[in-house]
């Protein structure tokens, strides 16, 4: 009902929660009105541009100095990127965001030195194979292959584990954490991150392999 006033509003639709109080708090019941009815102290108006928003700043306000001419706009205005950022909720996502993103070069770091080792340790125990291909013909670029074979299918079968792993896990937090969702992009990103760094990691035993004397490799023990 109208404050002031015997007559009584009609609704004409009813939206979901918005999250009007923070992120964190629980949303509160909201009734929007217009604001010819109701215009509370420091209204906030809201514009979408297909522009940089602040280059049309002076543009909006004589829009509302149209519609009002006493009406004052203050100073205060940023585009939505800027209102976000000064949000504590975002200022401590970002930094939890931030210490992630650099704690998760240290296990990639580590994987890449595990197969590094794996890999040299393999092409250790086959050199005298190594010898007697490429004493039979075999070319270097065919020993590079058999090397990057054996290491794909160790890393093919990580990717496929860790691929599985996150769509299940991410299925599981989606029914406590609100907003959780697979983005495709970050996680092909991933794949061809761990690829390309396998692949670094197999790169120098590779060459040490292609690289051997047959002769040398023949007596090796």
């Amino acid at each position: 009902m109208a404050a002031g006033s015997d007559s009584w509003f009609q609704v004409i639709g009813v939206v979901g929660d918005a999250r009007n109080d923070g992120l964190r708090n629980p949303t509160k019941p909201s009734v929007y009105v217009p604001y010819t009815i109701s215009m509370p102290v420091w209204t906030q108006i809201l514009v979408r541009t297909k522009v940089p928003p602040l280059t049309i700043l002076r543009s909006v306000r004589e829009q509302i100095h149209s519609v009002d001419p006493d009406q004052q706009a203050f100073r205060d205005v940023r585009d939505l990127d800027g209102w976000i950022r000064i949000q504590p909720e975002w200022g401590q996502g970002h930094l939890v965001a931030t210490l992630f993103a650099g704690l998760q070069f240290w296990p990639l770091a580590l994987a890449a030195t595990g197969l590094y080792s794996v890999i040299s340790y393999s092409v250790g125990q086959r050199t005298g194979e190594f010898g007697i291909r490429m004493a039979l013909g075999a070319r270097q670029k065919d020993v590079l292959l058999i090397v990057f074979r054996s290491a794909a299918m160790s890393v093919a079968g990580g990717v496929v584990a860790g691929v599985v792993l996150t769509i299940v896990l991410n299925r599981v937090l989606a029914r406590w954490i609100q907003g959780n969702s697979l983005d495709a992009l970050v996680l092909v990103g991933v794949i061809v991150l761990l690829v390309a760094t396998s692949s670094l990691s197999c790169l120098i035993p590779a060459r040490r392999a292609s690289s051997v004397d047959p002769m040398v490799a023949l007596r090796y023990e």
